[in-house]
This record gives C-alpha cells, sequence and structure tokens, in this order.
C-alpha cells in the first residue's frame, strides 16, 4: 500500500468554458489529505467543476465531494495550467516523474515548515529550482483547511501571494477572489520565506503585552498578600490565608486593568512631547515608543480582560463560605450593642452607591473599546469614528476608572492603620501613571499647546525657512528668508 496519494484537481468555472478562469489545481497529499479535500470542496462551493487526479482513483473516490470527478493523475495534469502542490517539502522530489508534463505550468506551493526558519531557503525557492521550467507562485499557506471547508466568513480572508512572474501572480488572485478571499501581493518569491513563517508564529504581537500583564499581576499580588494576609498573621496572630485564592486575587485584577489603561495613553503623550521637544513630526520616535505604540491594541484589550474578571470576582465575593461566616459573627457581635438600633452610616452608603457606579460606567466603556478594536467592527467604521471611540472615549474610560478607583479609596489614604508595614494601600500606587497621563492630557488641550501639536501634527517644522518678496523703495521686489519659527 502505498504512504501517500497523488492528487491533482482540474478546475473549470461553470459557464465558462475555455474561459480565462478555466485553471486547473493539482495537490499531491501526504497522509489523510486534509487540506486537499478542504480546497476541492471549497472549489466546488465557488462555483467551480473539480477533477481530481490520482494513482488510486477508486481508493480516493471517497474522500472528496461527489461532485469532484476522480480520475488518473498524467491526465488531469495534461488538461491544467495551474497546479497546487500540497505536499511536504522533503516529497517534492516525487514529483519528478512528472517533469514533462508539468513544464511551463504554475505551481502554486501552499506547504509549510513545522519550525520557524527550518531551511535556509523557502520551501517555495526551493520546488522552483527543481523544476525550472514551472512558475511557481507561493500562496494559500496561511489558509486553514477549516477556512476552505466554512468559506472566508468564519476565518481569516486574506490569501498571501509571492511570486517573480505577474502574470501568474494575477491568475492566482483572481481564483482567490472567485473563491471568496482576498489576495494579498507581498511581492517577489523571495517573500515566501516570511509568508511561510506567519502559521507557525504563535500570538507574536501578544508576547511583550502578557509578559507586562504577568509582571504587573505578580507585583501586585505579591504586595497585596503582603498586606492582606502576611501582616496580620505576624502582628495579629490572625489566619488570614484563605484570602489568596478569591480575595487577594480580586484586589490585584483592578490594579492590573488600571494601571494597563493608563500604559494604553501614556505612549501617546510621550510621543506628543517628543514632537514638541523637536518641533517636527518627520523625526523617528526611539524603537521602544515604536514599539510599545503598536502594542497599544493589545495592552487595551489585556486591560480589558482584568477588569472583566475583576466584575466577575466580585460577583462571587457574597458566595464565600467565609463571608457567610463573617456575617453571622458580625450578627452575634451586634447583638452586645442593643443600643445601636440603626447601622446605617450615610457617608458609606453614598460612597459605595458612586463607586459601584463608576466601576460599571467604566468596564461599559472598556467593553465598547474592546469591541470596536476587533477588525470587523473598526473596518465597517471611518477614521474619525474610530478615532473618536478609542481616542476620546479611552480617555473618558481612564477619568472614570479614576474616579472609581478614588470613590474606593476615599479617606483611607489619610488612614494610618491602612498602612501595612507601613506601605501604603495599593490603590495609591495605581494612581501614579493614570493621573500623570491625565494631567499631561490636559496640559496638551490649552490653547497655546494643541494649537502647536497641531501645527506640527499638519507638516510644520521648528527652523524651517520660509522665502518671501518685499517690495523695495524702487517698487521692485526683492527676495528673503525667515525661519517659520519665528
Amino acid at each position: 500500500m502505498e504512504s501517500y496519494m497523488n492528487l491533482s484537481f482540474v478546475l473549470l468555472p461553470k459557464g465558462m468554458p475555455g474561459g480565462d478562469m478555466a485553471k486547473p489545481l493539482l495537490g499531491r497529499i501526504l497522509g489523510s489529505g486534509d487540506f486537499a479535500r478542504s480546497l476541492a470542496t471549497r472549489l466546488v462551493y465557488s462555483g467551480f467543476q473539480v477533477v481530481v487526479g490520482s494513482r488510486n482513483p477508486k481508493r480516493c473516490a471517497g474522500l472528496f465531494p461527489s461532485a469532484a470527478e476522480v480520475t488518473a493523475q498524467v491526465d488531469a495534469v495534461k488538461k491544467t495550467n495551474v497546479i497546487f502542490v500540497a505536499v511536504f517539502r522533503e516529497h517534492y522530489s516525487t514529483l519528478c516523474d512528472l517533469t514533462d508534463e508539468l513544464a511551463g505550468k504554475i505551481l502554486v506551493d501552499v506547504s509549510n515548515n513545522t519550525e520557524i526558519n527550518h531551511h535556509k531557503e523557502s520551501n517555495a525557492e526551493y520546488l522552483a529550482s527543481l523544476f525550472p521550467a514551472c512558475t511557481v507562485v507561493k500562496g494559500f499557506n496561511v489558509i486553514s483547511a477549516w477556512t476552505l471547508q466554512s468559506g472566508p466568513r468564519d476565518g481569516n480572508k486574506q490569501v498571501l501571494i509571492c511570486c517573480d512572474n505577474q502574470e501568474a501572480k494575477r491568475t492566482v488572485a483572481e481564483i482567490a477572489q472567485v473563491m471568496g478571499f482576498t489576495p494579498l501581493d507581498m511581492g517577489s518569491l523571495s517573500s515566501a520565506c516570511e509568508i511561510e513563517n506567519i502559521p507557525l508564529r504563535l500570538l507574536p504581537a501578544w508576547k511583550i503585552p502578557v509578559f507586562l500583564a504577568l509582571g504587573l499581576f505578580l507585583c501586585f499580588y505579591t504586595y497585596n498578600f503582603i498586606r492582606q494576609v502576611l501582616h496580620p498573621y505576624i502582628w495579629e496572630q490572625k489566619n488570614k490565608f484563605y484570602k489568596i485564592p478569591v480575595e487577594v486575587v480580586n484586589s490585584t485584577l483592578p490594579c492590573v486593568a488600571y494601571v494597563m489603561l493608563s500604559l494604553v495613553y501614556l505612549p501617546g503623550v510621550l510621543a506628543a512631547s517628543f514632537q514638541l521637544r523637536y518641533g517636527t513630526k518627520y523625526r523617528r520616535f526611539p524603537d521602544w515608543l515604536d514599539q510599545w505604540l503598536q502594542h497599544r491594541k493589545q495592552i487595551g484589550l489585556l486591560s480589558f480582560f482584568c477588569a472583566a474578571l475583576h466584575a466577575v470576582y466580585s460577583l462571587c465575593l457574597p458566595m464565600r463560605r467565609s463571608h457567610r461566616y463573617q456575617l453571622i459573627n458580625a450578627a452575634v457581635n451586634g447583638q452586645s450593642h442593643a443600643r445601636k438600633t440603626d447601622a446605617w452610616i450615610e457617608e458609606e452608603v453614598w460612597r459605595m452607591e458612586i463607586y459601584v457606579s463608576f466601576g460599571i460606567m467604566a468596564l461599559g466603556l472598556l467593553s465598547l473599546l474592546a469591541i470596536t478594536s476587533l477588525p470587523s467592527i473598526a473596518n465597517s467604521l471611518n477614521w474619525r469614528e474610530f478615532s473618536f471611540i478609542q481616542s476620546t472615549l479611552g480617555f473618558i474610560a481612564l477619568v472614570v476608572s479614576t474616579l472609581h478607583t478614588l470613590t474606593f479609596g476615599w479617606t483611607k489614604a489619610f488612614d494610618e492603620n491602612q498602612y501595612k508595614f507601613y506601605l501604603p494601600p495599593s490603590y495609591t500606587l495605581t494612581l501614579l501613571v493614570p493621573c500623570t497621563v491625565i494631567l499631561a492630557k490636559i496640559f496638551f488641550y490649552l490653547p497655546c499647546i494643541h494649537q502647536r501639536l497641531r501645527r506640527i501634527r499638519n507638516g510644520w517644522e521648528k527652523g524651517r525657512y520660509v522665502k518671501f518678496t518685499l517690495p523695495s523703495a524702487t517698487g521692485e521686489y526683492s527676495s528673503g528668508e525667515s525661519s517659520s519659527n519665528v
């Protein structure tokens, strides 16, 4: 029994016999051939007439849609001009038996590596070296079998394509468009290595934000553990270790969410300061600031994630057994204070009402920011709408979160009993960066600063000289120059 199957697909658009889009496809699949079957299914659903070529047509007939015709491989290759090569790099040499039949054909390499930069040259370039008489196009490797089966509505719509031949690239792009995908020209075949690495990367844009969030979580968790658990155990001999799974985590999550939200808008403040300092928008930002600006979306989504977890944890606090025991103890101890018939404290009631209200509004705004950051939603907004939501409403979310934090702390910052091991409450530490961002934003909205910053972003540069002409005493015009920052 063969360990692999040689398969070819010949597609002919219905109603267009012999037309420009009558492009045959070939794929050679190792093992069960998930990608080959998915590709054939998508072609059938797209209105193409698919012919499958195999060394064992009878055995392979049941693997493909009933609308696809299964025939011998050599016969299928003769009918085609565009061939999808869907085999592992190690098995490219097995196609050498079809060298004469493949001459002058367009080979679409859809393969991927198992490791990033596993070989010195890309799979597509290696395939081109084996078949110099063919035109190799790299494409469809970033599309999964699931996306091919379910259609572009439920997966990535972009098909990255690169080739040294523009006509072959255009042909494959037209096929992708008919299938419902969006072709993206990535240039020459030398870009194939980068395209092949894309499916192997695991959330490359999320590494720095995730490590940042984890670092902040560990720092604040340790800080809260010392204050809420360790201090009572050492100074009061009280066992508060039951707070570790829920209460300490719930005290840490809002700290992380609040600081992460401020870190979304801090690089914008630094960028504006940078432009004001040098009086131009054409000077390149430092690499660390440029990377920070590019990761703002991920930082914001992690902020929303922590805030949502904080809301869930807060709702679950009354469900804990420890909370029920505390209520019972409070009721029992309250019997010794019979004279005090009313436990209502007006100030505390108002503080908690305002505190919860600000928290709900902040979470609602963060939800809106998170939803509009999704590509499907962002693409439906124009730039002004997107900028208003992400910039203006985002800054309002930061202000509301600050009010939420301040109403939580209230007068605790001035209570010496709140300083455990001389450490201030954690919420006071979280206020440092957000308040800096808010004050800087207010400073930039001052008319004199706002006008200068707007001129810089419109192209004005400090120190740029402007030519001008003035009439002389004789009525003639003389030329001169003046600095634009005067």
